[in-house]
């Protein structure tokens, strides 16, 4: 057998979400509302030249905006390409081949991939895991997803403290998540994680400023921590547009932000109470979506007289496709540990729940809507 690839790398498969157009995409958890419109005018008015060359090595500006908006030091903020190169940055900055990353699944898929990818051992730790429980077996990284996707669960800020304090000085690096964090009531870890080594909180600019496209994300920890990673992780990872856009929108996240949370809480909540009285129980979400079991979970919340689709089976593939048919895309979760079936729904405006719960109620009960 040829050496290449290695072998641990070899079973890993593409990501490959279905990406066809559609009329309302709701797969993804990017800002149904548009991009920040001080991002928007930043790309609008950026000098052609700049173009023809490389951006700055650091993205230096966007650190320094970053360190502005949450009053942490320069040095202890990191950035790249979206927040999961931050993720594949720490990854090879902590671990040897052969260690271990713990998590709690179902959570953000691309840990497991990182993990391998990196030579890594995921450690998965089933359940509801304790502090301690989640340490145990010497993990090198610890990876926590804060609201976790694809739940939405929202892990309390004392369960936190509990982990990072149960590892002692010694302990694993835990890896904080929050690309969901503006849409939570808990608060965030991010300004706490600069006074130890032992947490790094990680960003994105994809979901609540809207620049999915752009690819930008960044990292808050400890200097000495964040200067590992910054290693790791390489030159030229944020182009210009993307800096541009990321600094001009952090700069004005106080003018537009809080618009689009309130109105993502809204929806959410909306939309939970639409799914309830079509008897589904959606897991209660601190991020911009909902997670929602299509499997009866024997609680009575559903009218057991009838089928909950008709004569659709109630796997995550089947509703997907039926959604599809409608014009609207979820993202589907096929035999979601703890959970079963589900599907996953991003929170846009009115009119695109509208438009999703049309298509809902077109496959409830019936297969020909």
């Amino acid at each position: 057998m040829s050496p290449f690839p290695r072998e641990t790398y070899r079973p890993l498969t593409p990501y490959a979400p279905d990406r066809r157009p559609i009329a309302v995409d709701l797969s993804d958890n990017t800002n149904r509302w548009g991009a920040h419109p001080a991002a928007l005018r930043a790309v609008r008015e950026a000098d052609p030249e700049e173009l023809l060359r490389y951006p700055p090595v650091y993205a230096d500006r966007l650190r320094a905006a970053v360190a502005r908006r949450f009053g942490v030091p320069e040095e202890a903020v990191a950035t790249g390409c979206g927040s999961d190169d931050l993720l594949d940055s720490a990854f090879r900055a902590a671990g040897e081949p052969g260690q271990g990353i713990a998590f709690i699944p179902p959570t953000f898929s691309m840990i497991e991939i990182f993990a391998r990818m990196n030579g890594m051992a995921p450690l998965p730790r089933n359940g509801s895991p304790s502090p301690e429980a989640l340490l145990e077996g010497d993990p090198v990284l610890v990876y926590l997803c804060r609201p976790n996707n694809p739940t939405g669960e929202v892990q309390p800020l004392e369960w936190v403290e509990e982990l990072v304090a149960a590892g002692g000085p010694d302990g694993p690096v835990i890896l904080i998540d929050e690309a969901y964090a503006e849409f939570m009531d808990e608060p965030s870890f991010l300004e706490c994680a600069v006074d130890t080594s032992r947490v790094v909180v990680l960003r994105t600019l994809s979901k609540v400023y809207g620049l999915a496209g752009l690819r930008v994300g960044f990292a808050v920890g400890a200097p000495e921590v964040i200067r590992e990673m910054e290693k790791s992780r390489g030159p030229y990872k944020v182009n210009r547009l993307g800096e541009a856009a990321a600094v001009a929108a952090l700069e004005d996240a106080e003018g537009w932000v809080p618009g689009i949370v309130g109105a993502v809480r809204a929806g959410r909540a909306a939309l939970m109470r639409e799914l309830r009285t079509r008897g589904l129980a959606p897991l209660s979400s601190g991020a911009n979506f909902v997670c929602v079991p299509l499997e009866d979970d024997g609680s009575g919340g559903r009218d057991g007289s009838r089928p909950a689709f008709g004569d659709l089976p109630p796997t995550a593939a089947a509703i997907t496709a039926a959604l599809r048919e409608r014009g609207v895309a979820v993202r589907p979760f096929p035999g979601l540990l703890g959970i079963g079936e589900a599907i996953r729904v991003s929170i846009g405006p009115p009119e695109e729940m509208a438009s999703f719960l049309r298509a809902l109620d077109g496959i409830l009960g019936t297969t020909n809507g």
